[in-house]
């Protein structure tokens, strides 16, 4: 059989518009470029492309350079950002802390049954609720146990992680590229498909995926510790006192403080009992005490540096009186999406003051380490952050409880409030109204929206933290993107190629090949970028095939929800990876035969369960 010939060049929208998209998926992996400056500014080159030179397709339609900020106003969207503050309003009222605390007490009584349960509950929510929120209630319970039970957590935070994508991909509400792929389709003239419509296939894969995680997954994880376990020691409150005939008997405090180098911080200055404020122009004298707080380390440095003496409380500090901190912890700050933490930086929020805490270290996937010898305070953070902290107990008890951050500590308090119950109803109307077909999910989301706030399980403060920039502008971007290639003939031209690369192949191979391709870019791009621009593409594939497109339209959906093998693929794995410190290579060794898995189920299941 000769091979097909290749279909002729498309015009130069269309060609513009090809390398546009190449440019897209270039600059959507780059780690030095944020998603919504790279998002923004393929929105920006579609818009300024076609206001310079229009464009008319070949039924003699008209394309407006203003028609491409219309994914702005994308059902799509309004439902990914309704969904978003309503699964925030769960966290925030900690309305899934039952389910927290009964999977917290069956991990004491069985791990290896409570493994298998936790993969199951967290793939279940994530069919209903976005899987961050259920990430954000699972790990601390994990981190607890494991603290606990004084096993490493890394042998159950990521296949948990992996779960809540697998539960994610079963519903039309279960992720946002789920609804973008829907609605893009629908907008093409396909069938709408209805919440559960695509639920069988993903349950009898997602039992294979659920089984793998609980039996072969852990085995496959070496034992990790997290970044932050040995890199930072305790901060202690101490006390130098001047010594006569010292360096600093005499001296100002600015003078003694440029000694040091600059890096101590003294919070205090005792003279024969009275506290004074410790201004930089103050003359130190002998008996005279300042109080400070940092690392052993640091203090011991600043006894010999000064030639003064190092207190704890009023005994001088040697082998036999170390330094002590009493009623203090330690524990693990992760920023997640919608955390008051993300996008800004401890010094410009007052995280110090603000939450009574020292910042030890800052981890980042890539980073080393950093202490806080480093100006830890100017660093912008990011979802997947990790900050360990030190503070009283029960300061650090009471956020926890307050479920403005997510904290890993030795503890399993989880946030709850009495608007509990009412943020739980709200979600159970959500999606039964929409599974019902009473209303589109982008309504009933939004009116979920409105219950939330005017109940108090929400403030609006905590409604915006919810809307992320990055999710926003990456959709409409891809929007834009993808409408562009459908209506400059790019896509056609694309699903060309593909049928030509596949000629002679059983549409079988075709729709697997295409699932592989989405799973593929799915892991180095955004998934919603790869849905969306995938999505025309496979409609064209069918019919150029002459097949009903619906099983190539859940090959694309299937395949950009398979963010397994690379820890950047997905928000959740970020999270994960820095709470089990995990590295790229974990994520390849248990990722990658996840996706073959899935692939291979799924290929198989749509094409038993779809006509081709």
């Amino acid at each position: 059989m000769s091979p097909m010939p290749l279909p002729p060049l498309p015009d130069i929208h269309a060609l513009a518009v090809l390398a546009l998209t190449v440019l897209a998926l270039y600059v959507f992996t780059r780690p030095n470029i944020p998603l919504e400056s790279s998002s923004l500014f393929v929105l920006v080159a579609v818009v300024v492309g076609f206001a310079l030179f229009p464009y008319t397709t070949a039924d003699g339609e008209r394309l407006r350079a203003v028609d491409f900020f219309s994914g702005f106003g994308h059902e799509a969207l309004v439902a990914v950002g309704a969904l978003m503050i309503a699964g925030q309003g769960l966290v925030r009222t900690g309305a899934l802390e039952p389910i927290g605390r009964a999977l917290a007490r069956l991990w004491r009584a069985s791990p290896r049954l409570s493994l298998l349960l936790t993969l199951l509950v967290g793939a279940l929510l994530s069919a209903f609720v976005n899987n961050v929120p259920v990430v954000v209630l699972l790990l601390p319970i994990l981190i607890s146990v494991s603290l606990r039970s004084r096993t490493p957590a890394s042998g159950v935070l990521m296949p948990i992680g992996f779960a809540t994508l697998v539960g994610g991909m079963s519903t039309t509400i279960g992720t946002s590229t789920n609804l973008l792929v829907v609605s893009v389709a629908a907008d093409m003239g396909l069938r709408r498909f209805e919440m559960f419509d695509f639920f069988l296939p993903v349950a009898v894969s997602g039992a294979l995926a659920i089984l793998y995680l609980w039996l072969v997954a852990p085995r496959l994880l070496p034992e990790r510790k997290a970044h932050m376990t040995d890199t930072s020691p305790r901060v202690f409150a101490a006390q130098l006192g001047v010594v006569e005939g010292s360096f600093a008997d005499g001296k100002t405090l600015a003078e003694v403080l440029n000694r040091c180098g600059g890096g101590m911080r003294v919070s205090g200055l005792r003279r024969q009992g009275t506290m004074i404020v410790p201004l930089p122009d103050a003359e130190l004298r002998a008996g005279d005490r300042l109080l400070i707080k940092d690392t052993p380390e640091q203090l011991k440095e600043y006894e010999t540096v000064l030639g003064a003496t190092l207190y704890s409380g009023d005994t001088p500090v040697d082998d036999e009186h170390p330094l002590v901190a009493e009623n203090q912890q330690l524990a693990e700050i992760v920023v997640v999406q919608g955390s008051p933490l993300e996008h800004t930086t401890l010094r410009r929020i007052r995280f110090a003051e603000r939450y009574q805490l020292i910042t030890l270290a800052l981890h980042r996937a890539g980073w080393n380490v950093e202490t806080l010898r480093t100006e830890v305070g100017d660093v912008s953070l990011v979802t997947g952050d990790v900050l360990l902290v030190q503070g009283a107990q029960d300061q650090i008890a009471q956020l926890k409880r307050s479920g403005e951050l997510l904290v890993l500590d030795a503890t399993s308090d989880l946030p709850h409030s009495s608007k509990a119950p009412v943020a739980l109803s709200i979600m159970a109307a959500i999606v039964l109204v929409a599974a019902l077909g009473l209303v589109p999910i982008a309504v009933s989301a939004t009116c979920g929206v409105l219950l939330m706030v005017a109940t108090g399980c929400l403030s609006w403060r905590d409604a915006t933290l919810a809307l992320s920039a990055q999710v926003v502008l990456i959709v409409v971007a891809s929007l834009a993107l993808g409408a562009a290639l459908v209506k400059t003939g790019g896509a056609d031209y694309l699903a060309q190629l593909f049928v030509a690369a596949t000629f002679g192949a059983p549409p079988s191979l075709v729709l697997a090949g295409l699932m592989l391709l989405m799973a593929l870019l799915t892991n180095v791009v955004s998934n919603n970028a790869a849905a969306v621009i995938g999505t025309p593409i496979a409609i064209g594939i069918a019919a150029k095939l002459g097949v009903h497109p619906e099983a190539f339209v859940l090959a694309v959906l299937f395949g950009a929800n398979m963010s397994y093998a690379t820890p950047m693929a997905y928000k959740t794995n970020l999270l994960v990876m820095n709470a089990g410190g995990y590295t790229f290579s974990d994520f390849l060794r248990v990722g990658v035969p996840l996706t073959f898995i899935q692939w291979l189920a799924l290929s198989w299941l749509l094409t038993a369960l779809f006509p081709l």
